[in-house]
């Protein structure tokens, strides 16, 4: 069993102040496979002391000096990619195979991306040819709290710490105590890149204590946080206080709005797109809405998917979705496949209860409902495991009236042939990003929602951006050095 209870601060692993154990649960046998310690405000006190002791030093670096520091770090992350995949495939429940393959690359990705993007950011900017010797200055907003999920443990991490890094900012890090141990694998890449003590802080707890404590820190200048939209609704109103600038990217009930002009891999391509990290991310498209003239064939092919799709434990090889990450959620999937039920939705694949031949672990059946309403629980509430819900749309009109019709605002998705019609939809679409006939976002293209999605854009120039602050400045002597 692991045993690590220290936190990274000031450049060092130092002991809790406080010792409070924490078990570490492995999803697919429910058994302890880790302990951690949680934090103190003591704890939080001596990482942001370090983050804002740091700060003046690391603001000033050269932003060349800062790039080279996240290359190296993009260097060991690679060295320790199996390492990464075995604490995610452990800690949360990701099938190695896809821990491997999209979990830990999840973070190469971002890290590349931001590489690439950092060489468009300006540090120093003109305003226009009407005002020459003014200027705008990016500059590092400061001390920032980072608090990230656990369901893509690595891809939440990087959005945040590399390109707080590249802006110029120190940091303390919260990551999930229910999946903590990427990163701390993630800490030791960061000292091994020799990044300088103090600038990147790591304390593991709970949100209602070291995610209470940086929210309300005076010293702590933002909080970028990744999780659900109540604890998001918490972090607001505790931060507000101390005026910090809070990032929010939170839940979703992504529409997935298929038209009867659809590619014929369309509905396939959704229900595995739901079913994906078994359910657990905030951009599922959890909600298939279907026109009328190919919905009683979209069920079909749905109920197909469903009953091919494997389950199995996070630690054997292949190609299956695995347990869902806790106890917690497993008895709250449970009840909202229960409540579809109980609300009058046709239960078509899957239900209550684990799959056939397992009877620990928390394995959730790959779930199926058809002739759902948009006021039923299910259509209403992110529900984070592998359950999708399918509804009948009449026109273009009525698919809108639907999709919108959500508190969330993260990702909708359209499948049709008729580009018009798409770009149509895509415009009227209340959300940060729409995904149209399957195909991925590009490199750089910010990730953020509205509404109860929160409003953070992460990723690219844009997730750079964020952890800036724009000064305003005349009198610019542009021919001084």
């Amino acid at each position: 069993m692991i045993e690590k209870r220290e936190f990274y601060i000031n450049g060092a692993w130092v002991s809790p102040s406080k010792p409070r154990d924490c078990d570490v649960i492995d999803p697919s046998n429910e058994e302890t496979c880790a302990v951690i310690s949680l934090g103190s405000s003591e704890d939080t006190d001596k990482a942001v002391a370090a983050a804002k002791a740091a700060y003046e030093s690391w603001s000033r670096t050269d932003p060349e000096v800062r790039l080279g520091y996240v290359k190296k770090i993009r260097e060991i992350y690679a060295e320790r990619a199996e390492d990464m995949a075995q604490a995610i495939s452990l800690e949360m429940g990701a099938p190695i195979s896809m821990s491997r393959s999209s979990q830990v690359t999840s973070g190469t990705w971002h890290i590349d991306n931001f590489i690439t993007a950092f060489k468009d950011i300006e540090f120093i900017r003109p305003l226009g040819p009407h005002a020459p010797n003014d200027r705008i200055a990016m500059e590092p907003i400061g001390v920032v709290g980072l608090i990230t999920p656990w369901n893509w443990p690595m891809n939440q991490v990087t959005l945040k710490v590399i390109p707080a890094l590249l802006a110029g900012c120190t940091m303390v890090l919260k990551p999930s105590e229910v999946a903590p141990l990427s990163s701390l694998v993630f800490a030791e890449i960061v000292h091994a890149a020799g990044v300088p003590a103090g600038v990147f802080n790591l304390v593991n707890g709970d949100g209602v204590g070291v995610g209470t404590d940086l929210s309300t820190h005076a010293d702590v200048d933002m909080i970028s946080f990744t999780g659900s939209a109540r604890a998001g609704a918490a972090i607001s109103k505790a931060a507000a206080d101390t005026f910090k600038r809070v990032c929010l990217e939170l839940g979703g009930k992504g529409a997935n709005v298929i038209f009867a002009d659809a590619d014929e891999k369309a509905v396939e391509r959704g229900v595995r797109h739901c079913f994906n990290n078994t359910g657990q991310s905030c951009n599922a498209p959890t909600r298939m809405l279907v026109e009328r003239p190919v919905y009683d064939q979209a069920v079909e092919k749905a109920i197909e998917v469903a009953a091919s799709t494997k389950v199995g434990s996070s630690h054997d090889e292949g190609n299956h979705i695995g347990p869902v990450v806790s106890a917690a959620q497993y008895d709250k999937i449970q009840g909202l496949i229960q409540k579809g039920i109980d609300e009058g939705a046709r239960l078509v694949a899957g239900g209550t209860g684990r799959p056939e031949g397992f009877n620990r672990g928390y394995f959730v059946r790959p779930t199926v409902f058809a002739d759902v309403t948009n006021d039923m629980t299910i259509a209403r509430e992110e529900i984070f495991g592998p359950v999708l819900s399918i509804m009948p749309f009449d026109d273009e009109e009525h698919a809108i009236e639907i999709a919108n019709d959500t508190i969330y605002g993260l990702t909708n998705y359209v499948q049709s042939q008729d580009g018009a019609k798409r770009n149509r939809m895509a415009r009227r679409l209340r959300s940060g990003m729409v995904e149209m006939n399957g195909k991925s976002r590009g490199a750089g293209a910010p990730f953020g929602g509205v509404k109860a999605s929160g409003r953070a854009r992460e990723g690219g120039v844009w997730g750079i951006e964020e952890f800036l602050e724009a000064k305003a400045i005349s009198g610019w002597d542009s021919d001084a050095n």
